[in-house]
Formats: structure tokens, C-alpha cells, sequence
């Protein structure tokens, strides 16, 4: 389980793969120290598994189905990403719980790259937030460009109101 307070900017070292997996190799020596090998990390909002962790980096395998329906196919060497380990039990929840990308409502929670923000202002087609200057230093956001492609997550919770609301439906990912 994530909050979406993202504690650091990694980069990515390295990519190998093929058509069956991406294997990333991510320099992040705050966030690399805090793992072992099968832990959950988030990279850019998407949970993977710790693979691989020495000097400073870790490494994660992404197969098909998580390429397909996330950005990391169009991550490159040099590219920053967004990190976050697991919240362990009796740690500070700051940011929300996320789950999904089905469901915004307005002033509530959606993790955009893995960043929890609120939304501000909704419509049928689109959201905005308000990003203040420290999650903009701190996190890939200050360097986004309208249209670029970002992962998003909505509240937990949110998912469970939708089901509630519209029953028999199925959600997204």
C-alpha cells in the first residue's frame, strides 16, 4: 500500500528487455537503502517488486500487462521517476490510498506519477489540481508538459463509493 508522499527523485540507469518484460535498473540511494529484495516499491505511481538491490540502486521487472497500461514502456536511461516504498504499519499515512484510475471526484484524492495531490476542479473530460512549489521541486511534476502521458490513481475509497453507486460494474486496473 502507497500514500502517494513521494521521498525521492530517482533516474533511471538502465532498461533491458524484451517482449515477455522491462527490466529497470533505478539509481536512488535514499530509497534503494530501505529495500530488500521482493519489497514493494512505487515507480511513478505503478507498485512493482524489488528485484535486485546494491550500491545505492534497485531493480524492478515490468511484464506486458503493466507496460501496456502504464507509462513505464516509454521510460528511458536517464529518465527521473518518482519513488515511494511501502507505508509499514504504525507510519504516518500523509497522503491517501490509491488504487485504480476509474473514478475522480472534485476535492477528493488522485495520485498523478505517483504524487497524491487533491483535485480541484472537475468536468466530464478532464481534472485539474493545485501543485504548490514544493511538490513541483521535489517531484517529476515541475518538469510535465501539457499532454505529456502520466499514470493516475484515484482514492481507494473512491472505487468502493462507484461501486456502491453503479453495482455490477467493473473497474479498471
Amino acid at each position: 500500500m502507497f500514500t502517494g508522499i513521494i521521498r525521492e527523485r530517482g533516474r533511471v540507469a538502465g532498461i533491458k528487455g524484451d517482449a515477455d518484460a522491462r527490466h529497470f535498473r533505478i539509481e536512488a540511494p535514499a530509497t534503494a537503502p530501505k529495500l530488500s529484495v521482493g519489497d514493494s516499491v512505487s515507480v511513478d505511481g505503478c507498485c512493482l517488486t524489488a528485484t535486485e538491490v546494491a550500491d545505492g540502486e534497485f531493480a524492478v521487472t515490468a511484464v506486458p500487462e503493466t507496460i501496456s497500461r502504464t507509462t513505464l514502456g516509454g521510460l528511458a536511461a536517464g529518465d527521473e521517476v518518482n519513488l515511494e516504498t511501502a507505508t509499514r504499519a504504525g507510519e504516518p499515512l500523509g497522503g491517501h490510498y490509491v488504487q485504480g484510475h476509474v473514478y475522480c471526484v472534485e476535492k477528493g484524492s488522485i495520485a498523478v506519477g505517483g504524487v497524491s495531490l487533491t483535485i480541484s476542479a472537475l468536468d466530464d473530460g478532464a481534472f485539474e489540481v493545485a501543485l504548490i512549489p514544493h511538490t513541483l521541486e521535489q517531484t517529476t511534476l515541475g518538469g510535465a508538459q501539457p499532454g505529456d502521458a502520466v499514470n493516475l490513481e484515484v482514492d481507494i475509497l473512491a472505487k468502493y463509493v462507484e461501486k456502491l453507486v453503479h453495482p455490477g460494474t467493473i473497474t479498471g486496473a
